[in-house]
């Protein structure tokens, strides 16, 4: 089976109805008392309660809300409009929400693709879709909705590193969130359509390493931050001493030979890759020395 959208009696034109029987069967009670007719007394107290059994099918719905209807166990159809509706009073009516949810996730201890464990959290918004699913096909859909999205969330943080650690790597939880929210997103949708709902967006909400590693992570991403800072110090620092002998042999400002190059780029390449300002010492002497 699958959803059916049914469509229902106004409740206003069913108000007019009941109101009509219930005056009338007053007013055959009455009647029927002061005439002595019992069989007028009969059908009135029986227009009595046929009007208060069908004042209990009207019931409303708001703006994205449902009403689902079973018969005897049968389903018979949801509504979905709006409004103050009237139904078979056999039938009975649960409500569901149609609106957009939001499912904060706890933080979770996971292993990484390379095995390193981390703390991740997810914050999923949802709504429900099929309403014949998710009354039918699961038992409860928010417990559902909550469990398959940790069950995903575990899943995907094993595909992905943390960080990205070598070239061949092209994605990773940390450096890649909107492509790591599309594919939680997507194995949620599988996921969770079972229970007709819908996943409208998936973020990662929290991203760490576990307490016991951090320390030693941090210390790996500040060694890796001060080794790509000293590879751009020595690339720029070898274009200024190649910047400098070039200008001193297009301006013929000194002739020097392969000793006294050497011994330039030398002193060039420890004054501007070092931490400290350099402290030179002048020659007073001639060139050589």
């Amino acid at each position: 089976m699958k959803e059916t959208i049914r469509t229902v009696n106004s409740g206003l034109s069913m108000l007019i109805l009941v109101i009509a029987i219930a005056v009338a069967s007053i007013a055959l009670v009455m009647f029927g008392g002061s005439l002595e007719q019992n069989l007028t007394i009969i059908v009135g107290v029986i227009g009595q309660i046929v009007w208060i059994f069908l004042a209990t099918g009207f019931f409303t719905l708001q703006p994205n809300e449902g009403a689902v209807l079973i018969l005897f166990g049968e389903y018979k159809g949801t509504v979905k409009q709006s409004g103050w509706h009237w139904a078979n009073p056999f039938y009975t009516k649960r409500k569901i929400s149609l609106r957009v949810r939001n499912l904060n996730g706890e933080k979770l201890k996971v292993n990484d693709e390379m095995g390193n464990p981390i703390e991740i959290a997810t914050v999923i918004v949802w709504r429900v879709e099929n309403t014949f699913k998710a009354l039918f096909d699961v038992d409860n859909y928010i417990d559902f909705v909550r469990i398959q999205s940790e069950a995903a969330l575990r899943h995907l943080a094993g595909l992905y590193p943390y960080d990205i650690t070598d070239s061949e790597q092209s994605l990773s939880l940390r450096g890649s969130t909107s492509e790591v929210g599309e594919a939680l997103k997507d194995e949620l949708h599988e996921r969770l359509s079972k229970a007709g709902v819908i996943v409208e967006e998936a973020r990662l909400s929290h991203l760490a390493y576990a307490p016991e590693i951090a320390a030693a992570m941090l210390q790996r991403q500040q060694a890796s931050a001060i080794i790509a800072a000293r590879q751009k110090i020595v690339e720029g620092a070898v274009g200024m001493v190649q910047m400098a002998i070039n200008k001193l042999n297009e301006n013929d400002i000194v002739h020097l030979d392969e000793e006294k190059k050497a011994a330039m780029v030398s002193n060039l390449l420890v004054v501007l890759c070092g931490e400290r300002s350099a402290q030179p010492v002048i020659n007073s002497g001639t060139l050589y020395n």
